[in-house]
């Protein structure tokens, strides 16, 4: 590969991998959601600023390392490769694993959650309410 641009074109089938991973898992959530018959709620809207949060730290934290180690010629990009466009010292090329990572880490642990999206604390009951717990202490077992 030469010419201009081609380190983006080399990021390309990562992103374009992230991107179906994060379809699927979406698919695979709603289908989840809806077999237990739950609809969106503010447990989605915490997962996703979270992930939002995440996403933004890990950004800036590249931004920083990868100026730090191009500065320091640990690293360094040839220039008739990049497609010109620079955050510091980094071309912005350099980003796109980041942000593959900040949509594929996220849509992997839909797709390998094992409990089916099923609350792991307790039963609910159809309104989302946890029962309320038994007043009356559980009957001693004989010791033998």
């Amino acid at each position: 590969m030469n010419g201009s641009g081609a380190y983006a074109l080399l990021a390309l089938p990562f992103l374009g991998a992230a991107v179906i991973v994060a379809v699927v898992a979406g698919i695979v959530a709603a289908r989840r959601a809806r077999a237990a018959g739950r609809q969106a709620g503010p447990g989605r809207r915490v997962a996703l600023l979270t992930s939002l949060i995440a996403g933004i730290a890990l950004l800036v934290m590249t931004m920083v390392f990868d100026n730090v180690i191009v500065t320091l010629r640990i690293v360094a990009y040839d220039p008739a490769l990049i497609s010109g466009a620079t955050i510091g010292a980094i071309p912005v090329e350099d980003l796109a694993y980041a942000m593959a990572a900040i949509v594929l880490l996220p849509s992997l642990w839909v797709l390998f959650d094992r409990t089916g999206g099923r609350d792991r604390t307790g039963a609910r009951d159809r309104t989302g309410a946890r029962p309320a717990p038994d007043p009356t202490p559980a009957p001693a077992e004989d010791m033998k």
